[in-house]
């Protein structure tokens, strides 16, 4: 799922930029929801998805303790 969803991980991307992780919640929730643009009945619903799913990658990522030395990027 997701596959172009690219890997936002200190060492792999040196401090993901605000727009990559909003990018990487709005593709995994449209591919979650199966809409590309949500109608206008289902707007508020989508936004707020991708927001929370942005928010919990931005804290996901600030937790992570990375180790051992940095490799090369790899998409996932």
């Amino acid at each position: 799922m997701c596959r172009s969803i690219k890997t936002l991980r200190a060492p792999v991307t040196p401090d993901p930029q605000d727009a990559d992780i909003h990018a990487a919640a709005l593709q995994y929730v449209r591919k979650v929801s199966g809409f590309r643009a949500p109608a206008a009945h289902n707007r508020e619903a989508f936004d707020e998805a991708v927001e929370a799913v942005a928010t919990a990658t931005r804290d996901l990522l600030d937790a992570l303790v990375v180790r051992g030395a940095p490799r090369a990027a790899v998409d996932v």
